[in-house]
């Protein structure tokens, strides 16, 4: 009898759009330490060229609401969802309240202050879904 060794499970690829460097890095390691592929962006302008150029990698989107440029949280979210549908979109903020009527069809809203064990229990979730 021969054994075939499993298929490896590949990585949850989360593009983490987040302006402040400490709670990226964070957020970063946190989902590293738990298995995921974390890409980190500094603005939505920066997240919105990560998922050009690797859209058939990112599974989950995690992105801030309020980000410098002319681009936030929210219209990344819209672009990504209309362009690739099939990457999931976590958004989170800390300045409430957020009119969740204005974010896109299918994302998830995580308030900050959130606990990073919920959000990788989100993550896990979506990935099954």
């Amino acid at each position: 009898m021969t054994h075939t060794p499993a298929t490896p499970v590949q990585p949850i690829v989360v593009v983490v759009a987040e302006d402040e460097g400490l709670l990226r890095a964070i957020a970063a390691d946190v989902l590293g330490d738990e298995g995921f592929t974390a890409i980190e962006a500094e603005h939505a302008a920066a997240a919105l060229t990560i998922c050009a150029a690797q859209a058939d990698e990112i599974d989950i989107l995690f992105t801030d609401v309020h980000m410098p440029g002319p681009m936030n949280g929210v219209e990344l979210a819209r672009r990504v969802r209309e362009q690739w549908p099939w990457i999931s979109v976590v958004i989170t903020s800390g300045h409430l309240p957020v009119n969740r009527s204005e974010l896109p069809e299918g994302t998830r809203f995580l308030a900050k202050p959130y606990d990073l064990g919920q959000v990788v229990g989100v993550f896990r979730a979506l990935r099954h879904r």
